[in-house]
């Protein structure tokens, strides 16, 4: 009798691979199919992207803050900061103007798309890093651009950065209270 159990469980599970080898073909064929379709409609996405992916690369750095700006050169103006806009990053008017002041000198605030990523430092250090790498960004799109950005000083590095602290004081400079008697 026992054989008679070790014969019929190799029965079931041979039909289930059978079943299985099956399935997998049927899914290949779904799926050249589909890479088919996929080669015919990419001529005219190809283009879009391409033209999407023209960008112009710059860094931008103040204090310990850096931020990675891409410039698209065919855009509505959109500009993302760590994947949200740079209205919900950064809320305050003063900052929102900062972010776009290097755009409004040279006159390209509706032509241009920009993507910026940003880290260390604080909000004041990251504005001013972005403002930084639009500026350079810029100047790639266009020299006659340098003029009015090297006036209004985007384009100098803020060298400032806080100060180490030293051996025996309380911060870089603060000495403890000194105590005569």
């Amino acid at each position: 009798m026992p054989e008679d159990k070790k014969i019929e469980a190799k029965k079931v599970t041979t039909k289930k691979k059978v079943e299985e080898v099956e399935v997998v073909e049927e899914v290949e064929v779904v799926e050249e199919e589909q890479i088919v379709a996929d080669e015919s409609d990419t001529t005219g996405d190809e283009k879009t992207t391409k033209k999407k992916l023209e960008y112009l690369y710059a860094v931008g750095r103040r204090k310990s803050s850096i931020a990675q700006v891409r410039v698209f050169k065919k855009g509505s103006g959109e500009i993302v900061v760590n994947e949200m806009d740079y209205k919900k990053a950064f809320p305050n008017e003063v900052w929102q103007e900062k972010v776009m002041a290097s755009l409004k000198i040279v006159g390209q605030m509706d032509k241009l798309d920009v993507s910026v990523k940003v880290s260390g430092g604080g909000k004041t250090g990251q504005i001013e890093a972005i403002r930084h790498g639009m500026a350079r960004a810029l100047i790639q799109l266009n020299q006659n651009f340098r003029k009015p950005l090297k006036k209004a000083g985007f384009l100098t590095r803020d060298p400032r950065k806080k100060e180490r602290k030293k051996p025996g004081l309380k911060r870089a400079r603060k000495a403890p209270q000194w105590k005569k008697r």
